[in-house]
């Protein structure tokens, strides 16, 4: 069935506390999205982010984000006060998100709200309900904050190395640190239930981003760490990333832990599975980061400074999927095969039966007419983008894209080589035209934004994750334009009878 929907991060959203969240604009946003006939919410993970402060190094793949619990829906539960968020510095910009401030201000406000806390049956609900990793990352949380932040692998034998009598002793000691963290995700849990009912209940489904990939310095690891290639002092036997290419010499070292695929199908991949049963208590469909790895991966010697000793070794393949399959019957997945393209990885998708991704940036470069990605050798399951999250703006790489690419594209989609805007809202329509079932397209094209409003440079630090769309930004008439385009593509949503 032909769809559409719209990609923006929660953390992009307007909001009056520095950064987006689950507050009022989250759920106006629904509406627009309702109005513009859409069908999906695309967004980024929503993990709690560390170091770097990229969604897709997560300190849990089963922790909410504390920075997304909306503050003023604590005030309406008398847990803050106008004049206490009022005193707190959030940052003063509101089309960028400024995580140094929220570092420094945003828990200040949340553990005001903690002491005026009292525990509710459906807060000992949710805590008896998601104690399989809740405990292990409140307890996680507690000791990084003991330790100042230190990455797990460098604190003490005693809080290192994972043991009852030790999580026991911590929340005897630490007991209130701990609880805390509970309130943190219950307070996030409650409210993104509310925000999937509203939208689920005006006909938008929520398309979430989970990591292939859990970050070493996260409580998965630390919790875990049978289901990685660790040695038995803690640390990691190899480590991700890519071999050398011709884009880079030395291959990219990720640093993330590889799992332990041999021993994880023993026990019927049981980590994963717990994972994929709260990914769907979040959202309604989800998109699996970095799809290749099911299919082969590259393991690095850890302490390497580059990936050139780094050797591919064969990924779980269909196996891991037949048995999501017999536990996840109705499970809907989109698999981002984007990257290398080998047959093992084509097999695999085509075996598996889920859509893949086409990315229309990636097909007019080169003249290649057989390209993966050139909107003519599209299939009907797939999910057709503009641009990713991790690629420039449609405006941004039509500006900088060679003379002899440009001609061709502007010729494909029949555009303006002097017109930017034209030309972005041409290529949107190229996206629609395609005859792939689902097409998503960020909000930034829409708006026909450039590189301020790139969400993330890969390879770069500092300067990602930040852009946000200014207050009261989206428009009845963009709204009317999007609907206009599904409608002409056989977008809508088809209403039920």
């Amino acid at each position: 069935m032909r769809s559409a929907g719209i990609l923006y991060p929660i953390f992009s959203l307007s909001s009056n506390y520095g950064i987006g969240c689950l507050s009022k604009e989250a759920y106006q946003f629904v509406d627009f999205l309702k109005e513009a006939g859409q069908t999906y919410w695309q967004i980024l993970p929503v993990g709690p982010t560390g170091f770097g402060d990229s969604p897709y190094q997560p300190v849990s793949n089963f922790a909410g984000n504390p920075y997304f619990i909306d503050l003023e829906n604590l005030m309406n539960q008398g847990l803050l006060r106008w004049d206490e968020l009022n005193s707190l510095d959030f940052g003063s910009n509101n089309e960028e998100v400024d995580y140094g401030a929220l570092y420094n201000n945003r828990y200040i406000a949340l553990e005001k709200a903690y002491e005026r806390f009292n525990p509710s049956e459906d807060y000992y609900e949710f805590v008896k309900d998601e104690i399989y990793w809740l405990r292990d990352y409140a307890i996680f949380m507690t000791l990084k904050k003991l330790n100042q932040g230190k990455a797990w692998i460098n604190w003490e034998d005693k809080y290192r190395i994972r043991t009852h009598a030790m999580l026991d002793e911590v929340e005897r000691e630490h007991g209130h640190t701990v609880r805390f963290y509970y309130f943190l995700q219950y307070q996030f849990n409650r409210q993104w239930k509310y925000l999937r009912d509203y939208a689920n209940k005006q006909g938008i489904k929520i398309i979430g981003d989970i990591p292939f990939y859990c970050s070493l310095d996260s409580s998965d690891v630390w919790a875990h760490p049978e289901e990685f290639l660790m040695d038995e002092n803690g640390n990691p036997k190899y480590v991700a990333g890519t071999l050398p290419d011709a884009f880079s010499k030395t291959g990219q070292l990720w640093g993330n832990p590889l799992y332990d695929w041999e021993k994880m199908k023993e026990h019927h991949y049981s980590w994963w599975m717990v994972r994929m049963v709260r990914s769907s208590k979040l959202f309604d469909v989800i998109r699996i980061d970095h799809f290749h790895g099911f299919s082969e991966y590259c393991a690095i010697p850890y302490g390497d400074k580059t990936a050139e000793n780094g050797v591919l070794k064969p990924g779980p393949g269909i196996e891991f999927f037949k048995e999501l399959k017999l536990q996840f019957p109705d499970i809907e997945l989109i698999a981002e095969d984007l990257g290398t393209n080998t047959p093992e990885k084509e097999k695999l998708l085509e075996d598996t039966g889920f859509p893949g991704m086409k990315v229309l940036q990636f097909a007019y470069t080169g003249w290649n007419h057989d390209s993966y990605y050139v909107t003519h050798n599209h299939k009907k399951n797939c999910v057709v983008y503009t641009g990713t999250h991790d690629n420039a703006t449609s405006a941004e790489w039509f500006n900088s894209i060679n003379e002899s690419d440009k001609k061709y594209v502007v010729s494909y989609v029949n555009s303006d080589m002097y017109n930017t805007g034209k030309f972005v809202w041409d290529f949107i329509r190229e996206a629609y035209r395609s005859v792939g079932d689902t097409c998503i397209i960020p909000l930034q094209d829409y708006l026909v934004k450039g590189k301020e409003a790139r969400i993330n440079t890969p390879g770069s630090t500092g300067t990602n994750w930040m852009w946000r769309v200014p207050p009261h930004f989206l428009s009845k008439e963009l709204a009317k334009a999007i609907y206009d385009l599904a409608d002409t593509y056989g977008r809508l949503p088809k209403v039920k009878k």
